[in-house]
């Protein structure tokens, strides 16, 4: 890869599970640099293991040196008391990469499936498939962290056409 290599972190928020997924691009060109996914201790208060969970994103920030970081936007569940904890976990998930001081960008679910698979009501399995083809890897440590892994994917394709967008508006301008 070239000089303009950027690494990128994806984040698919869960109290029992946080997916994470680090890939760098260069252009349209990735590659897969590591994935898994966060387990804070289901046993305990809620504060502690929301605690757990920002400790154990803050190491793997510390670990791979992202640019930046992307979270999926989570959808509202049925159960009132399940989308709060899931919304707080979702907090933390947001904290821990910009007390790192990076730039987090947010894209709903459907925006990432429809990225990644063309549908945005594509099933897990769909997404694997493609997250292993478009990273050339033979597999991911959780479904978990293939949807992390999506969701940088995801990030690397809109970022680029940002980029693309913010350089012609300034060339026109001139």
């Amino acid at each position: 890869m070239s000089g303009t290599t950027i690494r990128l972190l994806g984040l698919d928020p869960g109290l029992r599970a946080t997916g994470w997924g680090v890939i760098e691009a260069d252009g349209n060109r990735l590659k897969h640099v590591a994935d898994g996914a966060v387990r804070p201790p289901a046993e305990g208060s809620l504060a502690a293991r929301l605690a757990a969970l920002r400790a154990a994103l803050a190491r793997v920030i510390d670990t791979y040196r992202p640019d930046e970081a992307a979270v999926e936007e989570t959808f509202v569940n049925r159960n009132p008391a399940s989308a709060l904890r899931l919304g707080q976990a979702r907090g933390v998930v947001l904290l821990a990469p910009a007390e790192a001081g990076l730039p987090v960008a947010e894209y709903p679910a459907n925006l990432v499936k429809k990225s990644i698979v063309g549908a945005g009501h594509a099933d897990k399995n769909q997404i694997d498939t493609m997250v292993r083809a478009l990273l050339a890897i033979g597999g991911v440590s959780s479904s978990d962290a293939s949807d992390a892994l999506a969701v940088a994917i995801c990030h690397a394709h809109h970022r680029a056409t940002q980029g693309r967008v913010a350089a012609f508006a300034t060339e026109s301008r001139r």
